[in-house]
């Protein structure tokens, strides 16, 4: 390594090491903030993961529903009111629960960490990629039928027809 290279390397180091330090106590500072106010601290962050819930698991419900719309154009326009009910209770349950178990896992300061803390906020973050992945692996490959098909109409022409 360089002289030069080998100087931005060593002031890399310095900035991290002193760095690190004052980020350390304001991370120290501000724990012990949340934990004197864990009652007001669990309401507001259950309210935030009903707002993060409300809106992941909305956006993929929606990515979802186009993906089924697309796949199956007759089907969807057939069920299309259930499908949209369907998704907008499994959002507003899913979000709901989360928000709950999130607000219940900061009950008591002395039982933080919690595993189900842990595992809720895991669960959070999962249920919407999982579902994402699942629509994607689903329409990964297949073109849309109506493309593909003749004769075959989209959900719109279906919805006018009938």
């Amino acid at each position: 390594m360089s002289r030069a290279g080998s100087q931005r390397v060593r002031e890399i180091v310095f900035l991290v090491v002193g760095a690190s330090t004052p980020i350390g106590i304001l991370a120290v500072n501000g724990s012990a903030f949340v934990m004197q106010h864990l009652n007001q601290f669990a309401v507001g962050i259950a309210v935030c993961a009903l707002i993060s819930g409300l809106s992941l698991n909305g956006l993929t419900a929606w990515l979802v529903l186009a993906r089924a719309e697309r796949f199956a154009p007759q089907l969807f326009a057939e069920y299309r009111v259930w499908l949209r009910t369907a998704a907008v209770v499994i959002v507003l349950v899913s979000a709901a629960v989360g928000s709950w178990l999130t607000f219940l896992s900061m009950q008591r300061r002395d039982q933080l960490p919690n595993l189900y803390a842990i595992l809720t906020a895991l669960w959070l973050l999962f249920l919407p990629v999982l579902m994402t992945f699942v629509a994607r692996r689903l329409n990964k490959g297949i073109a849309s039928p109506a493309a593909v098909t003749p004769g075959v109409q989209t959900a719109e022409a279906a919805i006018r027809e009938s």
